[in-house]
């Protein structure tokens, strides 16, 4: 399939869940909105192709509510976190690295890492 098919079939699918997805509260749509343009910056940072888009976002998007909670919850320590996070980008990491050359892949690990620190430093300040 080409290109031009590829992303028209893309927004058919998105259309098809835009119109059929239930109604959402504000704190939902407003966590989800945040989780999409997440995905769209790490997107962006790692310049990604349509084609690799289409593969890493549902990827990360599966991801995304694991991560939050691992980095939410208030009852690990910091080196709890950071093993529960490695355990689970490690079992995402074959796919990712797949679709990612080795530049991409790097820079992922970066983001994360610093994501990871980031959120620590901010639940250690509240």
């Amino acid at each position: 399939m080409n290109l031009r098919g590829v992303l028209s079939t893309a927004l058919a699918a998105c259309s098809l869940v835009m119109f059929t997805s239930t109604p959402r509260t504000h704190a939902q749509t407003g966590q989800a909105g945040q989780a999409i343009q997440k995905i769209e910056q790490i997107s962006r940072q790692l310049n990604l192709t349509p084609e690799q888009k289409a593969q890493l976002v549902p990827i990360l998007r599966a991801e995304a509510p694991q991560v939050k909670a691992i980095k939410s919850d208030t009852t690990l320590t910091r080196l709890q976190k950071m093993e529960r996070l490695k355990a689970l980008h490690d079992q995402t990491d074959p796919q990712v690295k797949s679709i990612l050359n080795p530049d991409q892949y790097q820079k992922l690990q970066e983001i994360r890492r610093s994501e990871l620190e980031t959120a620590i430093r901010n639940r250690k300040s509240q």
